[in-house]
């Protein structure tokens, strides 16, 4: 299918071939009719990515800062490599489109094939032939509302979004600054709405599009009768409501709304302005009232909402994204919005550069809703597409399901040099599943990842996709006689594992391989070499200082990322059987008791682990430290020695009174790749034994439940 996309590293705008996107619950496939463009939105997003590094920088301090923290806990070497893979990247454009269903499998059984729908959401409903959205993003469109105007509908719901906060009343007197796009639909929103409308812009041509489109009175900003038609206008009293929907980089808007409003009256930020509000004289003689919309509507950066389909009650939750969406698209039907009137260019998808050369002012033509059309294409449904890069066959021909950000950095650059072809990158994203294929070398990209798995022009699968499909795909690869290597953890419940087990007891001949890596550290394998000859029980102490993650990203969903414990202290459960080369019998846990509704009690823990050859690992995993501290320190004692690990970038061993330096670094995820290609090229065992993995996926889960009874797990 057909996209346009960005470089964001070169900045570099085209339309590309792309597989499709992929379809999975509570999403919605969609074949676009048309798009709209966001001028205003879409123009700043562009010129970041055609900006130099440095004035990249300067607009994402916040990046910055994560960039100079990393360097203090992986080195310089190590984040340089991160930033180049974020700069590396395609982006995608657009978040506003309608057309018809082509699948869909909402938990709602609420969208058919056939139907026609507007979509919303960034990285969602972008310029492409086809998209797969969150079925909360996605709204029915009424009979008599073509796809031109349905594809209005996210913008919208913004401007609709906005007025809700105003709350007009009949008759009000409501100015609203900046008649781009935004500003004319909240014009027309609220003289449907019986208010008295007031336009305020800096182009006269929008100015005057409000007048004839609107029923507005509209002025320049420039106008030196500004202020005299404000008075006459509000009959001396100033505006009830103020709503803003400029895209400024100056103040003027908030300063000029304090100074047009009425005593006690409200002024409501839509649009991107800067917001130093002066206090005196007005805004505090006038107690005036200060509102914030957010975009369109409750749900908006809620992944609960947005992304896992959970919406909000009716009676509780009025007006949502999606209700929002659907109220837009019932004034259209019934008459009270003209959209047609705001168009003002129509490219189809081929041409759609053009559309940015206007709204980037390289073309000096004038403009206020452009929509981009998407004609028959009868290539606009493959799943898979074939690059034209030349891979080299080799004996093993790897291919990669999830390919994000850890991927990209930990397990696919170091295949690099190994006796490894590259054959095919799947991800639900088809901009994603590109961009890798290109930057990486594969021969495929793909968004189908059973296509993959049961093609016979591969014989390794690494799995790195969301948690929850782990174990699905490496039961699907060994079924095909694939060697798998799946990114921790293995699967996230009991049934799973055992699933998993079963099959694994069936292709003996296949390696099964979790990435668990600081096994293969080097200071760990060094430290090891002494450890692995002392016979006596050991004690092994290990604390993370992990750091804080929201309560709703996705690793932290149970359902789908199974929560820490599964997901990463699985790391640790792994590191004290490798030192003890024994199995873990017991776990007993506890967590914290916060009361604070943004804490997870379970990301602070303390956990003690009994091995069956009498050792016993402690590991406290804290969220609720600071940044500052190094991440994760080891300790081992056995045998009158003590091994130490600091957060791997060096160690120490103290043995018959003396204290030898480490200085090892790194935390294996080099060697554990290597390893593992070296055992399928030589048809050795996996080089971790699937006992282990299995012992330790186990104990993760019986952490869970030795929290929730209180009391010590035995693990058989």
């Amino acid at each position: 299918m057909k996209q346009l996309i960005q470089n964001f590293k070169t900045g570099a705008l085209y339309v590309d071939e792309l597989p499709l996107p992929a379809l999975s619950s509570g999403m919605v496939l969609v074949e676009n009719e048309f798009s709209l463009i966001s001028a205003g939105t879409e123009k700043g997003t562009v010129k970041v990515a055609q900006s130099s590094l440095l004035g990249k920088a300067k607009q994402r301090p916040d990046l910055v800062a994560q960039v100079l923290q990393n360097i203090k806990k992986e080195g310089l070497k190590a984040t340089l490599e991160k930033v180049r893979t974020k700069l590396d990247s395609l982006k995608a454009l657009g978040y506003s489109t309608a057309g018809f269903v082509k699948a869909s499998m909402d938990t709602n059984g609420k969208f058919k094939t056939g139907d026609r729908v507007a979509c919303a959401g960034q990285d969602y409903a972008s310029h492409a032939e086809v998209v797969s959205v969150p079925q909360n993003l996605v709204a029915k469109i009424p009979d008599n509302v073509s796809f031109e105007e349905a594809s209005f509908t996210t913008l919208g719901a913004i401007a609709l979004q906005g007025v809700r906060q105003a709350n007009p009343m009949l008759g009000e007197n409501i100015c609203v600054i900046g008649l781009g796009l935004l500003g004319q639909i909240t014009c027309q929103l609220l003289s449907a709405n019986g208010c008295r409308v007031f336009g305020i812009d800096v182009s006269e041509k929008m100015v005057q599009l409000a007048k004839e489109v609107s029923n507005a009175e509209a002025y320049s900003r420039n106008d030196t009768g500004l202020m005299t038609a404000i008075e006459t206008f509000t009959r001396g009293n100033g505006f009830d409501k103020i709503i803003i929907t400029a895209a400024a980089p100056t103040n003027d808007p908030i300063e000029l709304s304090v100074q047009i409003a009425r005593k006690k009256g409200q002024i409501i930020v839509v649009g991107a302005v800067k917001m130093d509000v002066p206090r005196d004289p007005h805004f505090y003689r006038k107690e005036l009232d200060l509102k914030i919309s957010c975009s369109y509507g409750p749900g908006r950066y809620d992944n609960v909402y947005e992304e896992q389909g959970h919406d909000y009650p009716f009676a509780y939750v009025r007006w949502t994204e999606q209700r929002n969406m659907e109220a837009f698209l019932d004034l259209i039907a019934l008459g009270k919005l003209n959209l047609k009137a705001l168009i003002t260019h129509t490219f189809e998808i081929d041409d759609a550069v053009k559309a940015y050369d206007l709204i980037l002012g390289k073309v000096q033509e004038p403009f206020v809703g452009i929509l981009l059309k998407y004609p028959a294409n009868e290539k606009k449904n493959k799943n898979t597409f074939q690059a034209k890069n030349v891979v080299t066959p080799q004996q093993i021909t790897a291919s990669f399901i999830g390919a994000g950000s850890f991927a990209q950095s930990y397990l696919i650059p170091n295949l690099k040099g190994l006796p490894v072809s590259l054959d095919a990158v799947v991800t639900n994203n088809g901009i994603n599943a590109k961009n890798v294929s290109s930057k990486f070398g594969f021969a495929r990209a793909s968004t189908n990842a059973n296509e993959i798995i049961e093609d016979k022009g591969n014989n390794t699968i690494f799995i790195a996709s969301r948690h929850d499909s782990h174990a699905q795909y490496v039961i699907k690869s060994l079924q095909e006689n694939k060697h798998v290597f799946v990114e921790k953890p293995l699967c996230i419940s009991y049934d799973e594992l055992e699933a998993v087990a079963n099959i694994v007891n069936q292709k003996p001949n296949q390696l099964l391989m979790v990435g668990f890596n600081r096994r293969f550290a080097p200071v760990s394998v060094e430290l090891n070499k002494t450890f692995s000859k002392i016979t006596e029980p050991k004690v092994i102490n290990i604390r993370v200082n992990a750091g804080f993650i929201p309560l709703d990203h996705w690793t932290q969903i149970a359902s789908i990322g199974g929560g820490r414990i599964v997901g990463e202290m699985c790391h640790f459960i792994d590191l004290m059987q490798y030192f003890t080369n024994s199995n873990p019998v017991q776990v007993y846990a506890q967590c914290i008791a916060s009361k604070s509704s943004q804490v997870k009690n379970d990301d602070n823990i303390a956990i003690v682990v009994t091995f069956a050859d009498g050792s016993i690992g402690n590991l406290v995993y804290v969220a609720n430290g600071d940044k500052a501290m190094p991440k994760e320190r080891i300790e081992i004692f056995a045998g009158g020695c003590i091994g130490v690990i600091n957060d791997f970038k060096d160690g120490q061993l103290f043995k018959g009174n003396k204290q030898t330096t480490l200085k090892f670094s790194g935390k294996g995820h080099n060697q554990e790749v290597a390893t593992f290609i070296k055992s399928v090229q030589q048809g050795t065992a996996s080089p971790i034994s699937f006992e282990s993995i299995y012992y330790t996926t186990i104990t993760t889960l019986k952490i869970i439940d030795s929290l929730q009874t209180g009391l010590p797990q035995s693990i058989n």
